[in-house]
């Protein structure tokens, strides 16, 4: 199946440079340019792409309005491509949090444009594969009670994972277990995600730090980069943040995580794998399962990208298969 990919960018250059990009693959074919947003809209209707990529500031219409446009009219997986995106800062983190499914950034330096090491071209198989538009959702299952009240309860999400997490962390409490979250991000934009994510959550939600002591009421998430993000300690519990390579594919991985949480906690613990592309966290939730923890994945229905909750019920990892906007009660019930 060939990738239909729309290029709505108002610099000719960087057409140019996205076009020699993707029309190199086999699998992928740039079916139209537009220069403005105006243009672009039209393109949309008429060329029905799988994949746009768009740029932020363009005349007329900046891109984060045209985002919201595109994504309460007309749902489309879109990559943001822009220099604003290499700040990490809160326009990443917007984006993201309007539905596009990632961001690319631009480098200043022309020289530097001319290879990406098939960076965009990766994201934008990624894209094809998300599943957008208006979602229905299912019974859920009923959920299996554990034998202790966790201490810790840990999530691992990837391609449409910040909203999720936007819905998921609404509905936790200022007295949540300590909770320790792996989304798959750039290191870049870890910070502007942690803060939307703080925004909207009653418990606290920050950067996890080398060492640092786990407490009730906060939420870690995983500063990216080349490390992965583990759980440490017995009596006290710490976040551990340690180099390494990567883990089913990804530095920081999922899989790290749960399999570290299901030797240390056992049944003292609650898995939650949301929305994303690929496997990672499947085996560390079965991992967690046979420990005795209490396991959930995130439905296919309120998924952007179903795989990795996908991969994990094929194995039986997950004890309950649940709506994205039931999961923060199903989680929190079992410290209860």
């Amino acid at each position: 199946m060939t990738i239909r990919v729309l290029i709505i960018d108002d610099s000719p250059t960087m057409r140019a440079i996205l076009l020699a990009r993707l029309s190199g693959e086999s699998d992928i074919t740039v079916v139209g340019e537009a220069a403005s947003a105006a243009e672009g809209r039209a393109l949309i209707k008429q060329l029905d792409p799988d994949v746009v990529t768009l740029d932020i500031e363009m005349p007329g219409m900046n891109g984060l309005d045209f985002l919201e446009k595109i994504m309460t009219l007309r749902p489309t997986a879109v990559i943001i491509v822009s220099g604003k995106t290499q700040e990490g800062n809160a326009i990443t983190a917007r984006a993201l949090e309007l539905g596009a499914v990632s961001c690319y950034a631009k480098n200043g330096s022309g020289g530097m444009l001319l290879e990406d090491n098939g960076r965009l071209c990766n994201m934008v198989r990624e894209a094809a594969g998300a599943r957008l538009g208006v979602r229905r959702p299912v019974v859920k299952g009923a959920p299996v009670a554990i034998r202790t009240a966790p201490r810790l309860i840990a999530i691992g999400s990837s391609t449409g994972g910040v909203e999720a997490l936007q819905v998921l962390l609404k509905d936790f409490t200022e007295t949540c277990p300590p909770t320790l979250i792996v989304q798959h991000v750039n290191a870049r934009f870890a910070g502007a995600i942690a803060n939307t994510l703080n925004m909207v959550s009653p418990a606290t939600v920050q950067l996890a730090e080398p060492d640092m002591p786990l407490k009730q009421g906060n939420i870690y998430l995983a500063p990216g980069g080349d490390r992965h993000l583990t759980v440490g300690g017995e009596t006290s519990l710490y976040a551990r943040l340690r180099s390494g390579e990567p883990i089913s594919g990804h530095t920081p991985s999922v899989d790290a995580l749960f399999h570290s949480v299901a030797s240390l906690l056992g049944a003292q613990a609650v898995g939650v794998l949301l929305t994303g592309m690929g496997n990672d966290g499947a085996r560390g939730l079965l991992a967690m399962a046979q420990a005795g923890a209490h396991t959930i994945a995130q439905d296919e229905a309120s998924c952007t990208v179903f795989g990795m909750p996908r991969a994990a019920i094929s194995m039986g990892a997950a004890a309950v298969v649940a709506p994205i906007k039931t999961i923060a009660q199903l989680a929190l019930k079992q410290a209860a």
